[in-house]
């Protein structure tokens, strides 16, 4: 049985109010508004019935503490009044009332009136309480597609970079590194009117694939124990757009999302420099993507800590120094700063 409260400073409306509503719901009365307060630390009432002219604080701020609590303001609110002009109604309703009833009521008026609102008020409960499923349910899916999507790409990442045994899980820490940099861009708001739409998780996944057009270059040039020729380079260099192709041709047959258009521009620009000089568009400053000026900073402090053939593993102090150098020549001069601030955690990532 639903539970209403009845506030009136009169005994005889709250003896009407009882009889009439009784045999249909468990009718608690009280003279006080403030008696009222006191027992909504207990008892939640499916509908109050509130008279405006009491004494001790009238119906008008009743209402208003009730529709400004985080907690007693779903409550449904019928004001009891004497009094019928337009202005006391206008004001409830702008107040948030359910409903007015005019005294002395009769109980057909009374009884429709709060029947009317309580099943509006379970149409709306249930609508909420489907939709919360709904929710949860769309959560779930999306996250189990989320883990879907991570192990594809990490199955694919790792495809890649099996195939450059120079490397050695460069993928790992070049996604470690992206990380730790998005992060601490979100937290300085650091090109925040270009992040605003962007999903850390998703840009994090889809720099598993920066390097995936590698796939199409030959073991040959790949694993050579040694330097590049010139005509080498060129064809190693031809991964970024490999990499865009291979993503684009996955994005015709998938369909475009947020995956695929952050992983086909980390794959393209990622060794594009901020002068003009890098590679495939010669792209330069604020032209680059943004995915590609981040990625080229953990991309290039990787390589610069680990062995290659053609050079030792320099250390992490020298490879920091090596970035500031290169800060507006190679890199976007604010994310080197930024690289600067959290370098210790990409030491700490190295050496683990």
């Amino acid at each position: 049985m639903k539970t209403i409260f009845v506030v009136d400073d009169s005994s005889t409306n709250l003896l009407l109010a009882e009889k009439v509503l009784m045999d249909d719901y468990d009718v608690i009365t009280m003279l006080s508004a403030f008696t009222m307060f006191d027992l909504l630390e207990n008892v939640t009432p499916d509908l109050i019935l509130l008279d405006i002219m009491m004494p001790d604080i009238n119906g008008f701020e009743v209402l208003e503490r009730l529709k400004t609590s985080s907690h007693f303001s779903a409550i449904p609110v019928v004001l009891l009044t004497g009094i019928t002009d337009v202005k006391t109604e206008t004001r409830g309703f702008e107040m948030g009332a359910a409903d007015f009833v005019t005294k002395p009521f009769s109980k057909p008026v009374l009884l429709n009136r709060i029947k009317a609102i309580l099943n509006v008020e379970d149409i709306i409960r249930g609508r909420t309480e489907k939709l919360r499923e709904q929710t949860k349910l769309l959560e779930k899916r999306t996250e189990k597609l989320m883990r879907l999507q991570n192990s594809m790409t990490s199955v694919l990442a790792h495809l890649v970079e099996n195939r450059d045994k120079l490397t050695g899980e460069h993928i790992e820490r070049t996604t470690a590194y992206i990380e730790i940099l998005l992060y601490e861009m979100m937290d300085k708001g650091i090109y925040q009117d270009e992040m605003q739409d962007w999903s850390i998780d998703i840009i994090i996944s889809a720099a598993r694939l920066h390097d995936m057009g590698k796939i199409v270059v030959s073991d040959t040039i790949l694993n050579k124990p040694g330097k590049l020729t010139e005509e080498e380079f060129e064809i190693i260099k031809g991964h970024t757009l490999a990499g865009e192709s291979i993503l684009e041709d996955i994005t015709k047959k998938a369909g475009d999302d947020d995956f695929l258009q952050h992983a086909r521009l980390l794959a393209v620009s990622h060794h594009e420099r901020w002068d003009g000089t890098g590679y495939p568009h010669g792209l330069k400053g604020d032209s680059i993507p943004l995915q590609g000026r981040i990625m080229a900073i953990a991309d290039v402090y990787d390589a610069l800590v680990s062995n290659r053939p053609y050079k030792k593993a320099f250390s992490h102090e020298k490879a920091v120094q090596i970035i500031i150098e290169s800060k507006g020549s190679h890199f976007d001069p604010i994310l080197v700063d930024l690289f600067l601030e959290v370098s210790d955690s990409f030491e700490k990532i190295h050496t683990e």
